[in-house]
């Protein structure tokens, strides 16, 4: 009994720190909240957890904190997760289905994160290299150019240029983009290397030139590193008095200028299971040290993760809220993916 109440004592803890942000004392948590023990026996309480790492006494005479080792335990065994309200979900979905582009489905989702939480925002563009492909075109432009347009299950659109021969006939044009099509459709990037070899081997030896090369674009196009691709929002929220961080804004601001390093940091993060949450020290970006980062993929239609999205803010962050909305937005932003 004594530790399930210890784990309490802790809880109130946190959310008290999190609400007011000062320091919480064993008389403070006996009036706020109905622990059934006297302030002696959550005095005793507190030590015990100090002594375990739990928390700790920032100032001599001060009440306690929590210590990165304690938000780690609220969040594993006592964190419960504050659905959405109603109209929170319905103004999500509305929001999100309004977007008429890709880019305007990324940007509207780093818009609510940053709304909901009150944080930094982190989406990723869908990973042409995690996509499936949905179409492709084939559209002669000028005496001996091709543009070949790349089209994912997720809404990317990746344009490339092809020198072609210049007596090249719109049949044989015709011919080569339906078997394309037939063949690639809905595929990944790890699948299209025999289906694109099978097109060229059913094309006149003639023009089995052009639908290699095709092929080799194609190919290019969906396994650049350079496409991916985050959008940060809400930066100005970390600017607000009620972030204090010890060390300073400037080293959160420039890990997030470490766009490729965060993007690693996020993506190992990512389970598939659900929700993920770095704590602190457990951010293996030292400017990230004092923040605590909440991430969750999100996929197409079919259920495939192909990029995800993330909240950033200080350690005494309401944590429920937080993964409630990265949540709710990663499932959205789901549905809403063309498919």
């Amino acid at each position: 009994m004594s530790e399930e109440r210890r784990l309490d004592v802790l809880r109130a803890i946190v959310e008290d720190y999190v609400r007011t942000r000062e320091p919480v004392g064993s008389r403070i948590l006996t009036e706020r909240h109905q622990l059934g023990v006297s302030p002696a026996t959550v005095r005793n309480d507190m030590a015990a957890l100090e002594e375990a790492g739990l928390i700790a006494q920032p100032h001599t005479s001060a009440g306690r904190i929590p210590t990165d080792k304690g938000y780690r335990l609220f969040v594993d065994q006592l964190a419960e997760v504050r659905p959405l309200s109603v109209p929170q979900r319905r103004a999500i979905e509305t929001f999100l289905s309004q977007a008429v582009d890709l880019d305007d489905v990324v940007a509207r989702a780093g818009r609510l994160i940053a709304q909901l939480t009150g944080q930094v925002a982190v989406v990723q563009y869908p990973s042409l290299r995690r996509s499936g492909l949905r179409h492709l075109e084939l559209v002669p432009t000028a005496e001996g150019r091709l543009l070949v347009v790349v089209i994912t299950d997720t809404g990317r659109v990746e344009q490339r240029f092809l020198d072609v021969p210049v007596d090249l006939d719109d049949g044989t044009l015709g011919e080569l983009r339906a078997r394309l099509n037939a063949a690639t459709a809905g595929r990944r990037l790890a699948d299209i290397g025999d289906a694109f070899a099978g097109v060229a081997e059913a094309m006149a030896p003639e023009h089995r030139p052009l639908a290699t090369a095709v092929a080799e674009v194609v190919t290019a196009a969906l396994g650049e590193e350079s496409e991916e691709r985050i959008v940060l929002t809400g930066q100005a929220n970390l600017a607000r008095s009620s972030m204090r961080f010890e060390q300073g804004l400037r080293p959160v601001l420039e890990a997030l200028e470490e766009q490729v390093v965060l993007l690693g940091l996020l993506t190992d993060m990512t389970d598939d299971a659900g929700v993920a949450v770095s704590i602190g020290h457990e951010n293996r970006l030292a400017g990230l040290a004092e923040t605590s980062v909440v991430t969750s993929g999100y996929g197409s239609s079919d259920g495939d993760t192909v990029a995800i999205l993330s909240s950033i803010g200080p350690t005494r962050m309401d944590y429920p809220g937080t993964i409630a909305a990265v949540r709710a937005v990663a499932r959205y932003l789901s549905r809403v993916l063309p498919s």
